[in-house]
């Protein structure tokens, strides 16, 4: 943000005046807009932003570098801001006063916050208050008719956002825990799978916007549903393609087969491949990185249509975990044994099939194994 030396509005010493703007809109906005993004904020416009980081009593600098990273643009000298942008930058900058984070670890939390709030508001907005705001009668604006609506739903929804939060942080909280060390928190032994539906291109140019616009939301609902009812982890979407993260090999296993089993008995979906690796993994701001991540990729760009590729160390942990047996010929010896012992044959999961060693780029060379399910294993259809 450009300011000048002073601050637009405030006083020799720096004081801001403490009178609040009038409620009007500036040159080309909307009042009936100015009047909803009041009622969304629970303030008016009162600050420029040198007055709001002067208020807040932090360096315009660092007041900058916090609202960019909240995905705020710039806007210069305006008087746009209100009381409670001056509280948030005095709480960022109390946790790093206080040493609870770093000025650095402050704008991460800025920015992954930003990031995600933004897609959330985009899609409520898109998807949700669209489908609620025709006007009923000729001549209303659909400002008109949002304001209400947006009245009653507002405290609700935020009441939602904040227990849906609770919830998450509980659960990543409890898996921090769970990681045993401070260098598992951050590079941890995880399975991860991409999910991408196949001719996704191909789709675009002959669907209209609208119908591809459906299919995507589908696949992507269908897709978060079973990774989360499965206890794995949906990362992101990306159009055609989902990522999801899991603890063990076998819950990555299940999710990935549902996905394609599900997918194939839904006429209206294309082909669904996925491809899974298993090993060290990078989480930073809901993320995951490195080479682990970069492998279940390039299986995937691989993998048949409706069929799922795995990596070697991804079968190496089914092997151990007992979720599959090492070869059909040693899951056949096992049931002979069994049998001749008078006792129950071990019950595996999931089948592998080595497939032909492949150079994959930048990668070396790599030996995907094929993953379906065992008639006798139990498992869903």
């Amino acid at each position: 943000m450009s300011v000048d030396d002073t601050g637009s509005g405030a006083d020799g010493d720096g004081r801001v005046d403490p009178e609040p703007a009038p409620d009007s809109a500036g040159p080309g906005e909307d009042p009936l807009a100015l009047r909803l993004e009041g009622l969304i904020l629970g303030a008016e416009r009162r600050y420029t932003p040198f007055q709001a980081a002067r208020s807040a009593g932090v360096s315009m600098e660092l007041a900058s570098r916090f609202w960019r990273a909240m995905g705020f643009a710039d806007i210069g000298q305006a008087k746009a801001l209100t009381e409670a942008d001056v509280l948030a930058l005095r709480r960022l900058a109390g946790l790093v006063e206080a040493g609870l984070l770093s000025e650095a670890m402050a704008v991460q939390v800025a920015r992954s916050t930003g990031q995600t709030t933004a897609r959330l508001a985009e899609w409520q907005i898109d998807s949700f208050l669209e489908g609620l705001t025709e006007p009923p009668e000729p001549g209303m604006t659909r400002t008109e008719v949002t304001y209400p609506i947006v009245e009653l739903l507002l405290p609700e929804l935020q009441e939602f956002l904040v227990y849906v939060w609770r919830r998450q942080l509980a659960a990543s909280a409890g898996r921090v825990i769970q990681a045993g060390d401070d260098e598992e928190m951050v590079d941890r032994r995880l399975a991860v799978g991409f999910a991408d539906l196949v001719g996704f291109t191909r789709l675009t140019r002959r669907m209209e916007e609208e119908e591809l616009g459906e299919l995507v939301e589908a696949f992507e609902t269908t897709s978060a549903d079973l990774v989360a009812a499965r206890g794995g982890r949906l990362v992101k979407t990306l159009g055609d393609e989902v990522l999801y993260a899991a603890d063990d090999a076998g819950t990555a296993a299940e999710i990935a087969l549902l996905l394609v089993e599900t997918m194939a008995h839904d006429e209206t979906m294309p082909e669904l491949r996925v491809g899974i690796a298993f090993g060290t993994v990078t989480t930073r701001m809901g993320d995951v990185f490195g080479t682990t991540v970069n492998l279940a990729s390039r299986l995937t760009s691989i993998a048949p249509k409706d069929a799922v590729l795995v990596d070697s160390a991804f079968a190496e942990e089914l092997i151990r975990t007992r979720d599959a047996p090492a070869s059909e010929s040693a899951a056949a010896e096992e049931a002979a044994a069994a049998e001749k012992e008078g006792e129950e044959p071990p019950v595996y999961r999931f089948a592998l099939q080595p497939m032909w060693q492949r150079p994959v780029r930048g990668l070396g060379v790599v030996e995907p194994w094929l993953l379906t399910r065992r008639a006798d294993g139990g498992g869903e259809a």
